[in-house]
């Protein structure tokens, strides 16, 4: 995962190219309607010659100057601030005129620029039929701006959206993982503190023990990745600390095999269902079992935690739920769709089952 001013660099570079590209886009669009003339004449019985061209030239002026004044300065004026009524008022205002200005291109061309070529009647019903034709050209062109103008606003705040979502996606990542943190420590620290006055020896090798994992914590949780080999290790190491407490009523049963493997996970994703059954797994009356499983096997690793339920009472629940929760966000955070997680209770037992894809 890149750094998010790495991110917001690149998508700088992504926006200037998009820029350049509309540029370049509509220029070869432009070029491409005022030469059509050169390859296709329009009127095929006579030989294409200046005064031809501009006969076809200047009308598709007429219609591109409304599509370009549309796009580029009604639509933002009045549609982006909902003032629909003023964008059709001066849009009415804006076809007529151009309208009006070709009915006079067509009577100044055809009778100056082409005067040996078959005039158009120029009865009032015939003059009036071009101009309606020429209006209703210029609304479908104001409308095709509109409609272009619109997807793109549309297309952008798309953009804008997914952007917004993935800053604060990593924003409540890193909340996430910092509440990590002091969650684990307080359950160790209480831990400790349980062993000074029943078992002193044991407090100082928990204390030692405290210090490689909180290394392990302030270095690696820091990453967003880390190699699975090492956080099997550290759930290892974690447990080994923890059942320093357990009584021989506690059965503990640990299958973490140790891996050479190089492919990556995220750290400390595996602690809140380890700590979960030594929280509620445990009895210090009633036999209880804690069965911990990690495997590794084609490019997923799955975590299966079995334990005794014995549920802490109201008065005892600080921090409850904490861990699983967190861990849920997480995992919808960094793995949306390559993750698979249940938990349920069984028989007084409490399975948590959970299988993340790394490949």
């Amino acid at each position: 995962m890149k750094s998010m001013n790495d991110d917001i660099k690149v998508q700088e570079d992504g926006r200037g190219r998009m820029k350049s590209l509309y540029v370049l886009i509509n220029v070869l669009a432009c070029i491409i309607v005022f030469t059509l003339p050169l390859l296709i004449n329009p009127r095929a019985t006579h030989q294409l010659s200046w005064a031809g061209y501009w006969g076809f030239a200047i009308p598709m002026a007429a219609y591109v100057a409304v599509f370009y004044l549309n796009f580029l300065v009604l639509i933002p004026k009045y549609i982006t601030t909902k003032n629909m009524a003023g964008y059709i008022a001066i849009n009415i205002v804006l076809v007529v005129a151009v309208a009006a200005l070709l009915q006079v291109w067509h009577h100044f061309y055809f009778a100056n620029m082409m005067p040996d070529f078959p005039k158009p009647p120029r009865e009032q019903g015939f003059v009036w039929q071009f101009a309606l034709r020429d209006v209703v050209l210029m609304a479908l062109v104001a409308s095709l701006a509109l409609g272009v103008r619109m997807t793109m606003e549309w297309s952008k705040a798309e953009q804008e959206k997914a952007k917004m979502e993935a800053v604060a996606s990593e924003t409540e990542l890193k909340n996430l993982k910092s509440q990590l943190n002091p969650h684990f420590l307080f359950n160790t620290l209480n831990n400790i503190y349980s062993l000074m006055s029943t078992n002193p020896g044991k407090a100082q090798e928990s204390i030692l023990e405290l210090s490689k994992i909180l290394r392990y914590v302030l270095y690696e949780n820091n990453q967003d990745k880390v190699p699975v080999k090492n956080e099997l290790a550290f759930m290892r190491s974690y447990i080994d600390l923890m059942k320093l407490r357990l009584t021989d009523k506690v059965k503990l049963t640990v299958d973490i095999p140790e891996t050479d493997s190089s492919m990556m996970v995220a750290p400390l994703i595996f602690m809140s269902l380890v700590e979960n059954a030594f929280k509620h797994g445990v009895s210090q009356d009633e036999p209880s079992f804690i069965d911990i499983s990690i495997k590794l096997q084609e490019g997923t690793v799955r975590c299966v935690v079995r334990n005794s339920n014995f549920p802490k009472a109201d008065n005892d629940r600080s921090g409850s739920g904490i861990g699983i929760e967190n861990l849920q966000k997480r995992l919808g955070l960094i793995y949306p769709h390559e993750h698979i997680y249940n938990h349920r209770v069984e028989r007084d037992v409490y399975l948590a089952d959970l299988s993340i894809s790394l490949s």
